[in-house]
Formats: C-alpha cells, structure tokens, sequence
C-alpha cells in the first residue's frame, strides 16, 4: 500500500474515532448535572427552544449538538409541555427521552370539603411555588379538589380554575335535581350544601341531614345549625370555644337559631355529595338529629323522640367526664 493511501487511510480513522468520541460525548456520556434538577418546558416548545433552556439550566454541554443529534438519533416524537425532573449526570439522550415519553411532574394543591373561603385563600398564598396575589374568593364558590398547578403558577389562575370546576359542577348537579327539591336556585342549594357539609363529616349521613333541614324549611322552623352561628364571628375558622348566648340570639343575617330560612350566603365552600344530598335529599320525616357518640348522629321524628337521643347523648358524655 503506498504512503499515501496509508495516511489517508489513518486520517479517516482518527476522524472516525474522534467523531464517534464527539458523539459519544455530546449524547451518550453523563451529562454535566452536579444534582437533581428540574426544568420547565413551556406549551408550544421546539427541539430549539427546549435545548436553549437545557443549555442555559446547566443540563446539556451544548444546545447546537443536542440539535443535531435529537433530530439524527433521537426518537421523532414531540416534546411534551410541563416541569419535568431530570436525574443528576442525565445524558443528552435520557434528557430527550425524558421530554418526549416521560410523565410531567405533578404538584398538587388540597381544598378539603367544607373549607372556608379566608382558609383558601391562605392555603393559595402559602404555596411557595405559586406566584402573585390571591384574594379571597366568594364564600362557596370553590369546589373542594385537589388542583394540579405549575411551578411558577399566578396563584389568580389556580383559584379561577378552582371556581370554575365549582361553576361547572354545580350546573351539572342542579341539571339532576329532584322536582320537589326546597331550594329553588343554584344559589340556595351552595348555601344548604355548606350547612350540611359543616353539620357532618360523614358521607352516608348527607342526604339524612339535608332532608332534615328541606323538612324545616318547608314548615317554616328556624334550621338551628350550630355552624351558622359561628360562621360570622370567624368567617369559618375554627371557634376554639362554645358559643355564647348572646351569640345565639344575635341577628346578623346568618344565625339560623334567630331568624328562619336559610342564612345569607353560603358558610363553606361544599363538596359535590353536600351538593348532590341538598338536590336529592334521602326520603324521611326527620326533624331533629343529635350525637350519637360514634361519630355520626341519630334522627328523629318527633320532638319527644329527639329529647330522649339528647338524654342518651349527655348520658355519654357524661361517661366521658366530658359534662
């Protein structure tokens, strides 16, 4: 073989090797991660723009040569939109791999039923990876859920999203309402909701408790909820005492034991099955309910029936020491 070719020979093999060590470096080899991290891909984002943000966020050694070798060894799918957690040292390829088959992150923000609107909007600022301020909502206007939201998220925007699933709940729930149902407007029913939802944490008694009440309304008996009287000392905050006299004789709009009919406005923000047990409460003559020391509560008819429940609640506390 001449000198020539022989040379040439080597030189294409050096640049074969350095090629390979090239693409090997650039797409293969650990990436330049010190840690764990995560990146946000904006919706609507490219190969070019996504490389640019890996670049710049320390994940990738060169965004021209993710460019290049995405779009030659790569898989030919699109990147997905959300934050995604890219391990420590992920190559180029794990790292594309990751944005185009790999699940967002999901974050997560809890509204509990029957939480007040002032304790909403004290959960929305306290979340340190949401951004802006946030004011209080209209007392039930948010449906209790848990709300995905992105890191970096208008506090404004999770809230609107919030009232809108509300919004949309309750025109589906009001659309299956009973004909004979007490109240008589989407407004009443988020407003009985939330005085069923404060009265009991226990599912199956939902729909005992609202006909309790769509029986008192009927015939014309102050509801007498506990719940409605605290509601404009605290705004929903827990009392963290029991209720005065004085308090219960007060007219303010809300105090269900001194004025009849439904309160004012709601006391809670109500959940879909408070909503759904107001629209289609079970079928009973109940007008009273008490403790039953288990939790729930036991229903009465009569007024005779319920003072004899009382008796038997007090005998339990009693029993407790708790009287």
């Amino acid at each position: 073989m001449r000198r020539p070719v022989r040379v040439l020979l080597l030189l294409l093999i050096v640049a074969a090797v350095v090629g390979l060590g090239t693409v090997w470096r650039f797409w293969w080899a650990e990436g330049p991660l010190a840690r764990p991290a995560t990146v946000t891909i904006a919706d609507g984002s490219t190969i070019i723009t996504a490389s640019r943000q890996l670049e710049r966020a320390g994940a990738i050694r060169s965004a021209d040569w993710f460019r290049r070798l995405a779009t030659r060894l790569g898989a030919h799918d699109p990147i997905k939109a959300g934050e995604f957690e890219l391990p420590a040292h992920a190559s180029a390829s794990r790292i594309l791999d990751i944005l185009q088959h790999g699940q967002p992150v999901r974050r997560l923000i809890n509204v509990p039923e029957g939480m007040p609107s002032v304790l909403v909007a004290e959960k929305l600022a306290a979340e340190p990876l949401l951004a802006g301020p946030v004011t209080v909502p209209a007392e039930g206007s948010v449906l209790p859920d848990s709300y995905s939201f992105e890191r970096g998220e208008a506090r404004a925007a999770v809230l609107k999203r919030m009232q809108a699933a509300m919004d949309k709940e309750l025109a589906a729930l009001w659309a299956k309402r009973r004909p004979d149902t007490v109240v008589k407007t989407p407004r009443e029913a988020i407003i009985l909701a939330s005085v069923v939802e404060k009265e009991t944490g226990v599912a199956a008694e939902r729909p005992m408790v609202a006909a309790v009440y769509a029986n008192r309304l009927r015939l014309g008996m102050p509801l007498q909820a506990d719940p409605t009287v605290i509601y404009p000392i605290t705004r929903g905050k827990p009392l963290g005492r029991r209720i005065r006299v004085s308090e219960l004789r007060a007219k303010n709009g809300y105090n269900t034991y001194a004025e009849p009919g439904l309160p004012a406005g709601p006391i809670a923000n109500p959940g879909r099955d408070s909503i759904a047990a107001v629209l289609a409460p079970a079928d009973s003559k109940a007008l009273y309910f008490v403790a039953n020391g288990k939790g729930g509560h036991v229903f009465a008819d009569t007024l005779a029936e319920h003072n004899a429940n009382v008796a038997k609640w007090y005998a339990i506390r009693r029993s407790r020491g708790e009287m």
